[in-house]
């Protein structure tokens, strides 16, 4: 169930940043409403997933950076996160579409600060869980 509000909740994210950013758009596979919002979930699940593997790994490996810049070299990984995203999404002929690295840098804030707020409201939905199960 978390992952699921997880995923929404970045996809969510995701468009609302396509909505205000100019420089940042989805391309779906074909036209329509359907294809924008499975590919708006397709392209959440591969910021997820990258997120959590090579992000992790960068954030391990910079941590003497991250102390140093008291933190905003994550602007920076986040933002090169968040290229690699359109990367794979270029090579793949729909998904994200940045414009260029300042777009995908206000992009990365955005989608950080968007996920933060779904994490913030949906939080009692997760500790109603956890109740339930440990009952």
């Amino acid at each position: 169930m978390r992952f699921l509000l997880r995923l929404v909740g970045t996809a969510l994210a995701i468009w609302v940043v396509t909505l205000i950013v100019p420089g940042i758009r989805i391309v779906p596979w074909e036209a329509g409403t359907g294809p924008e919002v499975a590919t708006l979930l397709l392209v959440a699940v591969v910021f997820g997933v990258i997120n959590a593997t090579v992000g992790n790994l960068i954030r391990i490996v910079a941590f003497p950076i991250y102390l140093l810049t008291l933190g905003i070299a994550a602007l920076f990984v986040n933002a090169l996160l968040l290229m690699s995203v359109h990367w794979l999404s270029e090579a793949a002929g729909f998904g994200l579409q940045v414009d260029g690295f300042w777009w995908g840098f206000l992009g990365a804030i955005l989608v950080s600060f968007g996920t933060w707020l779904v994490t913030i409201v949906t939080r009692p939905l997760w500790r109603k869980d956890r109740k339930r199960d440990r009952a």
